[in-house]
């Protein structure tokens, strides 16, 4: 295994401590979460990277790269549901999620054609887009959590409370929701260019 995808690998590996950390919650453990979520995520940066200057981009390379990505911000997006402030409503990640399940699908069809899908601009803005997205928002939860342990406040209490803050919690309040909704967009987009681009393995596929 090359250099590249062996960081791959390590990025595959880090999703489920990210979601042990995301499930003990509190202050400290949701910032080891944001610090293992963004370890990941320049990975991400660095394995194309190193496989491009090296020479050696490979199928499997190819296949693992997107696939990590996936299970990365599947994991986040999912634990975001599951938080209440942050006002994320289940359609938008199932409709991230099954975009990636189709995708997923059309890699599947093209490796068993001796094809390979690679990542295009629409996918790498889309994955980009996705990953600065979620730090984000972690950093949203990390102050949340802060104001909880340091202040006995939460950013709804302040969005609430008509004080100083209030217009900045109000902000980080509803930030979440409307930028996962243009993430929705961009993700739906990316899905759907891939889909026009590749449909000719869905003929083909039919042929056999």
């Amino acid at each position: 295994m090359n250099l590249a995808n062996k960081f791959t690998t390590i990025r595959i590996c880090m999703v489920p401590f990210y979601v042990l950390l995301m499930g003990l919650g509190g202050f400290y453990n949701m910032i080891l979460a944001f610090v293992v979520f963004f370890v990941a995520a320049v990975t991400d940066f660095f394995d194309g990277q190193i496989a491009r200057k090296s020479g050696t981009v490979t199928p499997l390379g190819i296949f693992l790269d997107p696939l990590a990505d996936k299970l990365l911000t599947s994991a986040a997006f999912i634990w975001f549901v599951g938080i209440p402030m942050l006002g994320v409503s289940p359609w938008m990640v199932i409709t991230i999620i099954l975009r990636d399940f189709i995708i997923t699908g059309f890699r599947f069809i093209a490796v068993s054609q001796n094809a390979t899908i690679a990542a295009d601009k629409s996918g790498k803005f889309k994955t980009v887009s996705q990953l600065v997205v979620i730090m984000v928002i972690m950093v949203i939860l990390v102050i949340n959590e802060a104001l909880l342990k340091f202040a006995g406040a939460t950013i709804d209490i302040l969005a609430r409370d008509c004080g100083d803050y209030c217009a900045l919690a109000v902000v980080m309040k509803k930030a979440p929701f409307w930028a996962i909704f243009c993430i929705v967009i961009f993700t739906v987009l990316s899905g759907l260019n891939y889909m026009w681009k590749y449909r000719n393995l869905l003929s083909q596929n039919d042929n056999k």
